[in-house]
């Protein structure tokens, strides 16, 4: 086994045109109250990766531009669509409007498990919460339903850009990940035992 070669990486890579072109996974990431911007940008970056359908950042989370964002999203403000709402209860409300099931990535009272044999379908709006106090009670009480990540040690949370990743990943396969419209292949499939 050997690593793929950069230019075969860029190969693959689709260009900035093709990324904000492209058929995105009907998944928008709602974001907070989130208080680091090298949170936000760390959820940019994932963004791009899972091309999620785009990132709403709500209340007094930091959103571009800004040089902090830019240092681990890596380019990704320029291909993940989002937008900024400062009342977090008016963006869930619009999603809400547009079709999507909201889902608080949160430990709640009746959480389903994000291994759970079925969860909400697509098209969904994942909401994560402040570092320290998560998503909000206000908010969580309009959220449809909510998923938790397991954990099995001491602690019982992540940094919300480690399950910001989790979630979305876990999300965007069970909602089918393909090949994007541009016919080039991701970086890694699961059937290549990478996923």
């Amino acid at each position: 086994m050997q690593r793929l070669p950069h230019d075969e990486l860029l190969a693959r890579r689709l260009t900035v045109e093709e990324a904000l072109a492209v058929e995105r996974h009907p998944i928008i990431a709602v974001l907070e109250n989130v208080r680091s911007l090298y949170n936000v940008g760390s959820c940019f970056r994932t963004a791009d990766a899972m091309l999620l359908e785009r990132l709403v950042l709500t209340g007094y989370t930091p959103h571009p531009p800004r040089p902090e964002i830019d240092k681990t999203a890596l380019g990704a403000t320029s291909t993940v669509p989002w937008a900024y709402e400062r009342d977090t209860v008016a963006a869930i409300e619009g999603l809400r409007s547009e079709g999507y099931t909201i889902v608080a990535v949160e430990i709640a009272e009746g959480a389903l498990p994000l291994d759970a044999d079925v969860l909400p379908a697509t098209p969904v709006a994942l909401v994560f919460g402040n570092e320290l106090g998560g998503v909000s009670e206000g908010v969580l009480a309009l959220c449809d339903s909510a998923v938790a990540i397991p954990m099995y040690g001491v602690k019982h949370s992540l940094n919300i850009a480690v399950a910001f990743g989790i979630a979305a990943w876990e999300f965007v396969r069970r909602a089918g990940a393909s090949v994007p419209a541009s016919g080039r292949k991701p970086i890694v499939r699961p059937t290549d035992g990478g996923g």
